[in-house]
């Protein structure tokens, strides 16, 4: 069990005291959300931060100097975390969020408002993979163990916002209709343009090739890497120690072949499966062990 000095736990989830508490957690459910907001949620390691970076430069017509300017949580902060109380005020229309929360914890202005979601989802084994990396770097954060210890944990949901596929489930058939749009980290990886261009006809926004071209170049994961508003870089050492892991680490599809033994993988498979049974939800498994 994780230690209550590093975690609290909000409806059975666990959450990360550095930048969650109970007022942070009060703040967030009763957030005033506007029409022109736009919030992308996912769960952790699913691809935040490259959104992070997307986000403000297709709501502000390919305007570069936020991106290199304004720390990333502060430019598309955490609806509940901390740091949105000293940020919120700073914002401009439209503003642009991230959050981990599930779809039954958002703000009841959420529900009330015409703001649009962008749910980003990737292949849990990335995402493990990801988080046990995390964990080794971030003092904030408890020690995982093994990989096999940590799977065991991320498989009965205790870690961070809890199960995986909760929280995809959650966020699958809500009432939202043409409020959200499911992309995936496969996808972003794939055919990044593409993306792109998907997200901006979901904002009812335009971009000519030529700026479409450079955010789409900027955005590439081994740009974003460089840009110190955006690779944590600015985290103290004690707080995050890149030294031992960078926070942004490798953005490929498929890592999780490095770490999963067939035995592994045919266990891991087996429960998600059997919790996913029933959803029309399919993860993009990226092949498996030869």
């Amino acid at each position: 069990m994780a230690s209550n000095e590093l975690y609290l736990f909000y409806h059975g989830l666990l959450l990360p005291k550095i930048s969650h508490t109970g007022d942070s957690l009060k703040c967030f459910e009763s957030f005033q959300m506007q029409d022109d907001d736009v919030v992308v949620v996912t769960y952790p390691k699913s691809g935040t931060t490259w959104m992070q970076e997307i986000l403000p430069l297709l709501m502000n017509g390919g305007d570069f100097s936020k991106v290199l300017t304004i720390p990333n949580w502060d430019r598309v902060p955490w609806l509940e975390e901390l740091r949105i109380a000293e940020v919120v005020d700073k914002l401009t229309p439209p503003r642009a969020f991230v959050s981990h929360m599930p779809y039954h914890l958002m703000p009841p202005s959420f529900f009330s408002s015409k703001a649009k979601v962008i749910y980003v989802s990737r292949n849990p084994k990335d995402v493990i993979v990801s988080s046990f990396n995390f964990h080794q770097m971030a003092s904030f954060l408890h020690d995982p163990g093994t990989f096999e210890e940590f799977m065991d944990s991320f498989l009965s949901g205790n870690v961070l916002f809890g199960k995986w596929t909760d929280h995809v489930k959650s966020w699958r058939n809500t009432d939202l209709g043409d409020r959200i749009l499911y992309i995936t980290y496969e996808e972003m990886i794939k055919d990044l343009s593409g993306v792109i261009e998907r997200i901006l006809s979901f904002l009812g926004k335009n971009m000519n090739k030529e700026t479409l071209k450079r955010v789409s170049e900027h955005c590439e994961f081994k740009s974003m890497k460089q840009n110190n508003m955006s690779n944590y870089s600015l985290v103290p050492q004690d707080i995050m120690d890149h030294t031992k892991c960078r926070f942004l680490r490798k953005g490929i599809v498929g890592d999780w072949k490095n770490y999963f033994t067939p035995e592994l993988e045919s266990k891991f498979n087996a429960v998600i499966f059997e919790e996913l049974k029933g959803t029309d939800i399919t993860v993009s498994w990226d092949g498996a062990h030869n």
